[in-house]
């Protein structure tokens, strides 16, 4: 939180010099040099809708009061890969939420491909965390043992009839990071330490491949997949690979409708966390005006009232002088209160592309 608060410190008064000094930026003019309006563009992804979409316009009236400025935010809500292709093809966004980290490399490495100068992405604050589970219903797992990737490889070598499914990895950041986990257990590897070679692994191909034979649906988006799922309950999939908050936002519903539990597993090998990285761009359409906007925005966001607010959506706070809801994570809503596995570092954008390549060779090809 010290390195938080210098970051914002300092980027606001960057901000704040140059604007009182240039008087660049666009809205309007305002008193001492200032505008009378801000607007930005915040391209973020649909895990934390709700909660952005809650506390957007309550972050518009609080910067009014502070500044006597009139501040804009325009949501645009996306898949995150879609995000990144969004900014490629031309989208300016003066801030960028992704689901997880994994990202940041992989939008630096494609904006340079096509042409960018420099990254795009140089700094990040997460907002919200929330850790990869391998999810099943507690009769599912009272039948067999499941701790982790290896458990599921296991059952289908022995024969074991079981329905699995995942996010589409090609549309979803939940699915790349069920892939991701999937090859860390193939490879026994931690995926900072996978390279593009580990892809044509014929041994870690076979693993991964039979545990996506059990597949029996790919959906677009990781709350899909989680409503899902609590839908169409046990007959129609045994466990499957989404994030904590979709196990939260389902458990009451998956319990009632059923007569059965969703339950969380913590991959006891490592999981990976959707830390849903704030990024302010780095690119010639951000202006001091935004930049200052958006860090304020970052700023309210981390207060410790919206944090809680995002518990109640799911997510855990990324502001760690925040307490944990033992009213949201806990037992009942089918996850743990405390994470006991370790997390993993998130790979780089040219072992990710290679992923995106393989990936086609080791789905289920019927689902």
């Amino acid at each position: 939180m010290l390195l938080i608060g210098i970051l914002i410190g300092f980027m606001v008064f960057l901000a704040v010099s140059s604007i009182m000094s240039t008087g660049e930026g666009g809205g309007g003019s305002g008193q001492e040099g200032l505008p009378s309006s801000i607007t930005f563009d915040f391209l973020y992804t649909s895990e934390k809708q709700a909660w952005i979409q809650e506390v957007t316009p309550e972050f518009e009236q609080w910067f009014f009061e502070r500044f006597n400025i009139t501040v804009k935010v325009n949501l645009d809500v996306r898949g995150s890969h879609d995000t990144v292709n969004q900014i490629i093809w031309g989208a300016q966004p003066t801030a960028w939420s992704p689901a997880s980290s994994l990202w940041i490399s992989y939008l630096n490495d494609e904006w340079i491909h096509a042409g960018g100068t420099q990254e795009i992405a140089t700094d990040s604050t997460p907002l919200v965390l929330s850790p990869v589970v391998i999810v099943g219903w507690a009769s599912f797992f009272e039948e067999n043992k499941v701790t982790g990737f290896q458990d599921l490889y296991q059952l289908a070598i022995d024969g074991i009839d079981y329905k699995y499914g995942h996010p589409d990895p090609l549309l979803s950041n939940g699915g790349v990071m069920a892939e991701v986990l999937e090859f860390a257990d193939a490879l026994d590897k931690k995926p900072d330490q996978f390279i593009i070679d580990d892809f044509t692994n014929e041994t870690a191909l076979n693993f991964v491949r039979t545990i996506e034979s059990n597949t029996v649906n790919y959906e677009k988006s990781t709350g899909f997949f989680g409503r899902w799922a609590a839908l169409n309950g046990p007959d129609a999939i045994d466990c499957f690979t989404v994030y904590e908050s979709v196990v939260i936002r389902n458990a009451d519903k998956a319990n009632k409708t059923w007569g059965d539990s969703l339950v969380a597993v913590y991959p006891k090998e490592g999981t990976l966390l959707s830390d849903h990285p704030f990024v302010i761009l780095n690119a010639p359409w951000v202006n001091e005006y935004q930049k200052f906007a958006a860090s304020q925005y970052l700023f309210y966001l981390l207060q410790e009232q919206n944090q809680d607010k995002a518990q109640e959506h799911g997510f855990r706070p990324a502001n760690p002088s925040v307490p944990l809801n033992p009213e949201v994570f806990n037992e009942k809503n089918g996850v743990d209160f405390e994470i006991q596995v370790p997390i993993y570092r998130p790979m780089s954008g040219e072992v990710m592309k290679a992923l995106f390549t393989v990936w086609p060779s080791v789905k289920n090809p019927g689902v």
